[in-house]
């Protein structure tokens, strides 16, 4: 038994994870080489080893002939009776080869052919174990920046994140430990090419897998992501069960759960929605925080109009726009946001659909009206916390200046001042009373 071949074979296959087989392959051709370069050629010569032993056996096959032309294919009669007692002209013998008759090019150039086997084989096994996590996330040390690139060390191969992967702002340390979405694995000549990314959507979607327990059981599933790297994510989320609120279960005990992520983020905020069928309901949902007055959704164009109170436009357009754009590429539909005042002023706006789609909201009275008014005479933060999302709210604007009018009118009354047209009368009465006192003043000075 050849041991210390066996032990060589037993460490490489334990720390490369080569399967002997490949490297049994790998001697065979390497053997195959060294004839072909020492005698000339290969064609006739065959090499078998035993896989238990690992003992191996070089020969060649050679024709038994009177008058030997070519001494690679072929053998005299005389030395063929030396091989086998007996053998016959025509008969094919096996000759022993003595690979220590092998010189030392032929035996370099078989090195070269294992180590080169084994080098393949060795970016071969990478290549698969990385493909197969390809599209999910893993954790990698940062090593150092190449240009604008970094460099990450995944394990037992390096990874390339491009400046188009990474989010604005975030600045790493080598050694630090960072978590990575696998974009891509590309097989190449010096070996697997990764390619990972810190923007990918699907990054938020994997750690929440690997948090939530609901949904990596199935429990909990994530039906649309719409992220803007380093800023918001926005996320729709649906219950399979009717026991389990789905936005709770990724928030988790007092947001221990959603706050892990956003950690790992470095600080992006998260908005867990509610997903819906519905496409008016789950727009609704996805503009939040912002209050909807109405949607009109067109399912057919993948369009639809929404209203909101004048108050909460800019909100539910959101800073440069980012919570509009969010919502439109979660649910897939062109979002049009109008305010109350500009949606009655737009063409195409029918007020009747507004109103039977809205016929439910209660008309306000008493303090809240007066949040109305207040809100309608511009003092936004008055009437902050008002339902004037109502329809009635909507309706009460085109008859806003007489009641405001009237209200004036009667403000100053109960001040106690009157009207222009009653103290119009009152006033010339009095003129006349003192022109008269001052007539007869005149008279008595001049008595």
């Amino acid at each position: 038994m050849n041991k210390e071949l066996m032990e060589a074979l037993d460490i490489l296959e334990k720390e490369k994870e080569i399967s002997k087989d490949t490297l049994f392959e790998a001697i065979e051709n390497s053997l195959i080489t060294a004839c072909k370069n020492h005698f000339g050629k290969s064609d006739n010569v065959k090499v078998e080893i035993d896989r238990e032993t690992c003992d191996f056996l070089c020969y060649a096959e050679k024709e038994v002939v009177e008058e030997v032309e070519d001494e690679c294919l072929q053998i005299s009669f005389e030395d063929a009776q030396k091989v086998k007692a007996g053998a016959q002209i025509g008969d094919i013998l096996h000759v022993k080869i003595e690979s220590k008759s092998f010189g030392r090019i032929a035996t370099q150039n078989a090195k070269n052919v294992i180590l080169q086997k084994i080098r393949e084989e060795e970016r071969s096994v990478i290549y698969n174990q990385y493909f197969e996590k390809e599209k999910d996330v893993i954790t990698g040390i940062v090593q150092r920046y190449i240009g604008r690139n970094i460099s990450i060390n995944l394990g037992k191969a390096d990874g390339i994140l491009n400046e188009s992967e990474q989010v604005k702002g975030e600045v790493f340390r080598p050694t630090e430990r960072i978590k990575v979405y696998l974009l891509e694995v590309k097989n190449t000549p010096k070996g697997p090419r990764i390619l990972v990314s810190r923007t990918h959507p699907e990054l938020v979607k994997r750690l929440f897998e690997a948090e939530v327990t609901e949904i990596k059981d199935g429990t909990v599933e994530i039906m649309s992501i719409a992220r803007e790297a380093g800023s918001r994510t926005k996320m729709a989320v649906r219950s399979n069960n009717s026991n389990v609120d789905a936005v709770g279960a990724c928030v988790g005990l007092n947001g221990a759960r959603v706050n892990s992520i956003v950690d790992e983020l470095r600080g992006e905020k998260i908005d867990i929605i509610n997903w819906d069928d519905n496409p008016g309901n789950l727009i609704q949902n996805a503009l939040s925080p912002a209050k909807i007055v109405a949607v009109f959704a067109d399912p057919d164009e993948k369009t639809a109009k929404v209203v909101v109170p004048d108050y909460q436009l800019s909100l539910a357009i959101g800073k440069e726009g980012q919570n509009a754009r969010l919502a439109a590429r979660l649910t897939g539909y062109k979002i049009d946001i109008k305010s109350e005042t500009q949606a009655k002023d737009a063409p195409g706006f029918r007020y009747e659909d507004y109103m039977d789609d809205y016929d439910d909201y209660e008309e306000y009275d008493g303090e809240e009206a007066y949040e109305e008014e207040a809100y309608e005479e511009g003092y936004g933060e008055e009437a902050e916390g008002a339902e004037t999302e109502s329809a009635d709210a909507f309706s009460y604007e085109e008859g806003a200046e007489p009641y405001e009018e009237e209200t004036l009118q009667e403000s100053y009354e109960e001040d106690g001042f009157a009207g222009e047209d009653e103290t119009e009368g009152d006033d010339e009465a009095a003129l006349e009373d003192e022109s008269r006192e001052e007539a007869e003043a005149d008279d008595r000075d001049i008595e």
